[in-house]
């Protein structure tokens, strides 16, 4: 039984290892200023992003999901004669019309999937699965990967299903968001009033950076700091802590709004990797995506991790 995962552009992984893993991506359409760009994850496209300057304010960035017409469109041409099982995990459907077109394309495709493998001479059904991954950039990159661990132990289509979906409510994620105007805006853009004009105003008035923290997407203030790198080293003695503690899958995932340059000088980092390597526990560090820059603004930095029921508070 061939099984492939697909997950959207706005799942932050390492690209090489998307790559070993045959990652099949769902592009998102980024729009900037009055400029069309299709977000598939190309190495050298993000970093020309990051050079040029387009998602510095002073710039319209706004991300568009694909439609279910164009999300059929994909699978019929690039999955359903490739795999025989798909799981197609989204960002979190509270921020995002990926998880509802996805679900949309899922109908019409497999009312004429079988026809498009007999004629490609591929024997057997064809089945699809779309799961809300309840997370976001970071937090879809460390799902990515634990899915990736469940399809080697060739579990059955419904017992991954399930495992899947649990493993989704025992993610931790943190976002250090640079600029809380940035994110402000975008969310009003979007309805979204999680981020007021009062936290916004005192980000901006008093300099201070917070540490939101939380389950998945939904997260709250939990460290607010003076400056970007205490917010950040105050994360990496988190995830450091953690990691000695024990985790639910041997994966941290940390993906940083940055030049490379500028992440290898994030402050607590190789603590962090002394950690991970103590622990024989993988960190997938990457470059945040477009699609990601653009939600919660360039210069952010987001991770995630599985464990046990926590408080931030318990590894500081």
């Amino acid at each position: 039984m061939r099984v492939g995962l697909i997950v959207d552009s706005a799942c932050d992984l390492p690209y090489e290892f998307s790559r070993k893993h045959d990652l099949f991506i769902l592009p998102v359409t980024a729009k900037i200023d009055n400029q069309v760009f299709i977000d598939n994850h190309d190495p050298v496209l993000t970093q020309e992003f990051y050079q040029s300057g387009l998602l510095q304010k002073g710039h319209h960035a706004e991300t568009e999901a694909f439609s279910a017409g164009q999300i059929h469109d994909l699978l019929m041409e690039k999955v359903v004669t490739q795999f025989d099982v798909a799981i197609c995990e989204t960002v979190t459907r509270s921020r995002s019309l990926i998880f509802q077109n996805a679900t949309d394309a899922y109908n019409t495709v497999m009312g004429s999937c079988q026809q498009a493998r007999a004629a490609a001479g591929v024997p057997g059904k064809f089945s699809m699965r779309v799961i809300d991954s309840k997370q976001i950039f970071a937090g879809q990159g460390l799902l990515a990967a634990h899915t990736l661990r469940l399809i080697d132990q060739k579990l059955s289509k419904n017992v991954l299903r399930q495992e899947v979906e649990a493993f989704t409510d025992r993610m931790y994620t943190c976002v250090i968001p640079r600029d809380l105007h940035y994110i402000r805006e975008r969310a009003r853009r979007r309805g979204d009033k999680s981020i007021s004009a009062v936290v916004a105003f005192l980000g901006k008035a008093l300099n201070i950076t917070p540490v939101i923290f939380g389950q998945g997407a939904e997260g709250q203030p939990v460290a607010k700091t003076r400056n970007f790198d205490t917010a950040v080293e105050k994360v990496m003695n988190y995830a450091a802590g953690r990691v000695d503690a024990g985790l639910l899958t041997p994966y941290v995932s940390l993906s940083c709004g940055l030049s490379w340059t500028e992440i290898e000088e994030l402050p607590g980092l190789n603590r962090l990797r002394d950690a991970c390597e103590r622990n024989g526990v993988e960190l997938l560090l990457s470059q945040m995506g477009i699609t990601s820059s653009i939600y919660i603004g360039p210069g952010s930095v987001c991770l995630s991790l599985a464990a046990e029921p926590h408080q931030f508070s318990d590894f500081q």
